[in-house]
């Protein structure tokens, strides 16, 4: 089907693009509950996303990676069409991964001590700042793939 965007996407692929726009600004949103010290609902805010990212990516993200960019790799990464859909990937995994380490250390006991970060605030910050980074290189492969 046709997206709603306006370029050569899909439904999927423009759903996608507007979900991942929208968890963004909800981590910010995050971002100011954890500045107004109300870590129950940032904790829950950022939780939600990472679960719901985790959806994008089995349904949408996961099979068209593993459809149109996995068998060109290493072949084609010198094409920046490739490249930047390798980095996003790349770079979501360690993304959605580390996410889902801090929520498991911040919000359950299953972790050992030994286990857990120190300097939460800056981790975080890590977070978020690989996360933007993640949601730059997926709008640059949206408008590289879909926009003439």
């Amino acid at each position: 089907m046709k997206g709603f965007l306006g370029t050569y996407a899909g439904l999927a692929a423009d759903l996608n693009l507007a979900l991942q726009v929208a968890m963004g600004m909800a981590l910010f949103s995050g971002v100011c509950l954890a500045r107004k010290k109300r870590y129950r609902a940032h904790g829950i805010c950022a939780a939600t996303v990472l679960i719901l990212n985790l959806f994008a990516i089995g349904l949408v993200m996961w099979p068209a990676f593993h459809e149109q960019v996995w068998p060109k790799i290493p072949a084609r990464l010198g094409r920046m069409h490739y490249a930047i859909a390798a980095a996003h990937g790349a770079l979501g995994a360690v993304a959605e991964i580390f996410g889902i380490y801090i929520v498991v250390m911040a919000g359950t006991e299953i972790l050992p001590r030994a286990w857990q970060l120190r300097r939460w605030k800056f981790w975080m910050r890590v977070e978020l700042g690989l996360w933007w980074l993640v949601l730059g290189t997926g709008i640059a492969m949206y408008i590289n793939w879909y926009v003439r």
